[in-house]
């Protein structure tokens, strides 16, 4: 017998598998970018819904502030007049037929062959019906806030 094969061998031993926890600093730089991307996002949304909550008072206060019917209709056409301005320099200008469709919303044609048609004389009208005021209103109100809150799309 050779020396070679009289040696004692012995199986290879591997180190211990390395634990997950705790985290190498790679993978905590990681979940610290993660936690601020999810931080600026929250932020942001906050943000965005606090914005739209003011802009739905100014809304509101303004037509509010109208004692009749003929004044909020008037009050509404200002606002809606105002957000067309913001989205579209030039849209406050657009008189009649070519106004209610820019207010239409896509799909929609709510102000052009709808309750919206109001906005062209209900501010000279004598006297108006609250019912038709109102749904004016939330027409109104809600296509204010599209326009204002979606600034150059």
């Amino acid at each position: 017998m050779s020396a070679a094969t009289s040696l004692p061998l012995r199986d290879v031993h591997l180190p211990p598998i390395p634990s997950w926890w705790p985290l190498p600093l790679g993978w905590w730089l990681v979940l610290a970018a993660l936690a601020l991307v999810m931080l600026l996002a929250w932020a942001w949304r906050a943000h965005r819904r606090r914005q739209q909550r003011r802009w739905l008072r100014l809304f509101d206060t303004t037509v509010d502030a109208a004692q009749h019917g003929t004044a909020q209709i008037a009050a509404m056409a200002e606002l809606l007049r105002r957000a067309a301005r913001r989205r579209q320099p030039g849209a406050e200008l657009l008189q009649g037929q070519a106004w209610l469709e820019f207010l239409d919303a896509p799909g929609s044609r709510a102000f052009s062959d709808g309750d919206g048609r109001l906005l062209l004389d209900g501010g000279y009208r004598r006297s108006l019906d609250a019912a038709d005021v109102q749904r004016v209103r939330d027409l109104a109100r809600a296509r204010f806030l599209e326009l204002i809150s979606r600034r150059g799309r």
